[in-house]
């Protein structure tokens, strides 16, 4: 009998992952949270962070149909609530019952 040479195997390694983005450093920094994640870290209702990116009055990232934030669209959301409020304008008084006589 002869010896067969060794077969190479069928199945290739999977590429290695690609590297993050310039000037990221961090997988953290690139990595992008799911609703329920993000409402976690922010400890807010996911309703309520649904609802504001769908209006897009927060900053987010829309992959197809899907939601997502990336930790500069949290730390963005968590900037702009550091804003102090601004005032009313005026205040309304209610008016005064007529004293009793």
């Amino acid at each position: 009998m002869r010896d067969n040479p060794p077969r190479p195997p069928r199945r290739q390694p999977p590429p290695p992952p690609p590297a993050p983005p310039a000037g990221h450093s961090n997988e953290q920094e690139s990595r992008l949270y799911t609703p329920a994640e993000a409402a976690a870290l922010l400890r807010v209702p996911e309703s309520w962070l649904r609802r504001r990116a769908g209006r897009r009055h927060i900053p987010c990232t829309f992959l197809g149909k899907h939601l997502r934030f990336s930790t500069a669209d949290l730390a963005a959301i968590i900037a702009a609530a550091a804003e102090p409020a601004t005032r009313r304008r005026s205040t309304r008084h209610r008016r005064q019952p007529p004293a009793p006589t």
